[in-house]
């Protein structure tokens, strides 16, 4: 099972935080400092696996890729594979270079409730749910298009009820 999903930057910041467990927020970060000691002084050559994050217990590994700037972490029990994981990593970031047109950290600033989405569509509850670029694509396209009505209709204003009246 996935125990959570972090992405931060080479400081440390946090650009996205998704724990499928429920932690308290100061142990939270206390996970994302752990983790970011660890994984920042490692280079790019080593290995992307790391066994055990002790504040997320001992049967928990962690498995990351770094990109840029930007490290995306996936912290797992012993259940799951890590060549599995690395793979989905890859398709990850492939569905945010889909939707952002090569995804950078501003984006993951600024699109926060669009990463989230799709984050949303290929993990729930600390379960794969979707590998398929396609449909995950396809999915958020359709949530959009879903949130794009809504959104006009409240910027028409007040003069645009007057129809209704």
């Amino acid at each position: 099972m996935i125990k959570s999903v972090l992405i931060f930057n080479q400081l440390g910041k946090p650009r996205l935080i998704k724990f499928y467990e429920q932690i308290g927020t100061t142990l939270q970060q206390e996970i994302l400092r752990e983790i970011h000691a660890l994984v920042a002084k490692r280079p790019d050559t080593q290995c992307n696996f790391l066994e055990g994050c002790h504040s997320m217990g001992r049967d928990s590994r962690i498995i990351y890729r770094h990109y840029a700037t930007l490290y995306f972490v996936f912290v797992v029990d012993s259940s799951e594979s890590e060549l599995g994981i690395l793979d989905l990593i890859q398709v990850f970031v492939e569905a945010l270079d889909r939707m952002f047109e090569n995804v950078c950290e501003l984006d993951l600033i600024f699109h926060f409730d669009e990463i989230h989405y799709i984050l949303m569509e290929v993990v729930e509850a600390g379960m794969v749910i979707e590998t398929n670029l396609t449909e995950i694509s396809r999915a958020v396209n359709e949530g959009k298009q879903l949130i794009k009505p809504a959104s006009e209709h409240s910027r028409l204003g007040i003069g645009a009820l007057r129809g209704f009246v």
